[in-house]
């Protein structure tokens, strides 16, 4: 007989719900680290089923448990309302609740990434706290000129030479000089950090399945097919464009109800960073594309820059799909001439 196994996982502790016949069996809570780990794998059954939240570490609960039970959901948080809206929020009833709901195999699956994805991933969100950091440090030294009444754009800040220029053509005082030369220490660390980085990710995304598609649209770069491909992973996990769309987090809310509809703004779920890489790919793309040009003219003409914008965003992203279902290489982006593919 399956035995079904809820765990509501921590990062120092975790509750295990053990559920037979469906009747619960027993509690157990155990620490993570000191042994904890190993000790409720060496109460597992190779015909066990095991079911636990998506979380910091659950890819690693995973990799420790998988070789030992028959099979591992990774739930969805956000679509397991059962646990999220409850009112009775404890480990014991979380784990009670993902073991029943794992017997009658009604929980949200999370998808799952390869090493290699998630390596990639952490090197891409890495660099962009690293580039919102330098920005937060370029505004700091932009704010101390406003405040001697100095006009300086920001953007001449943003280079060494221009920082540099600037920063010596005005008068400080001490204490100001000495918290500009910590800046600008800062800022080179990070230029040089987010270089490298930077190379590293334009390596390592070459052996990714679909970049010599993705990277063959005009406006997409190495860095942004990085932060595509990784966000999107395995493109046969998409039935149609509008559940990539979805994923992205750019469709609209519906709300529907007897008679009534309404259409509200985009869900913004799923990943910030990758939705905003889809959209200053757009911002590139339309500039060349005569196609999405005059797609993004037409919407901007009766509904707004905002709107259009967004909606050519998803007109990319669908392009993105076909390019990679139908494994598409183009030739020439601007006329949609699509070469024989050789990518395997």
């Amino acid at each position: 007989m399956t035995r079904y196994i809820g765990v509501d996982l921590h990062t120092n502790s975790l509750t295990a719900c053990f559920l037979q016949d469906g009747v619960p069996d027993r509690l157990l809570t155990l620490p993570v680290q000191g042994g904890g780990l190993e000790r409720l794998i060496s109460q597992l059954e190779p015909g066990d089923e095991v079911g636990v939240e998506a979380t910091g570490n659950s890819a690693h609960f995973c990799k420790m448990v998988s070789p030992h039970v028959n099979r591992v959901v990774v739930i969805a948080p956000w679509q397991f309302e059962v646990i999220r809206r409850s009112v009775k929020k404890t480990d014991k009833h979380d784990a009670r609740a993902i073991a029943f709901f794992l017997s009658k195999d009604m929980l949200p699956e999370a998808r799952s990434r390869d090493e290699g994805h998630i390596e990639l991933s952490s090197l891409i969100a890495t660099r962009e706290q690293l580039v919102r950091l330098r920005v937060s440090l370029i505004n700091k030294v932009h704010g101390m000129f406003v405040r001697h009444g100095l006009k300086v754009r920001r953007e001449v800040l943003t280079t060494k030479v221009g920082f540099e220029r600037h920063v010596a053509s005005h008068t400080w005082t001490a204490i100001e000089q000495v918290e500009i030369d910590v800046i600008a220490g800062q800022l080179e660390a990070l230029r040089a950090g987010v270089k490298r980085l930077e190379a590293e990710i334009a390596v390592f995304v070459k052996s990714l399945p679909g970049y010599d598609n993705i990277i063959s649209i005009k406006g997409i770069g190495p860095l942004s097919a990085a932060t595509l491909l990784t966000h999107i992973g395995d493109i046969a996990e998409f039935k149609d464009t509008g559940k990539l769309a979805a994923y992205f987090g750019i469709v609209p809310r519906i709300s529907q109800s007897n008679d009534s509809l309404h259409s509200g703004h985009i869900t913004k779920r799923g990943n910030k960073l990758a939705r905003k890489t889809l959209v200053q790919c757009c911002l590139i793309a339309k500039r060349y594309s005569p196609y999405f040009h005059e797609f993004y003219e037409r919407v901007k003409a009766s509904r707004g820059s905002g709107k259009a914008i967004i909606a050519t965003s998803r007109k990319l992203l669908n392009t993105i799909f076909h390019t990679l279902k139908n494994n598409w290489i183009f030739e020439d982006f601007t006329k949609f001439q699509i070469q024989t593919c050789k990518q395997s």
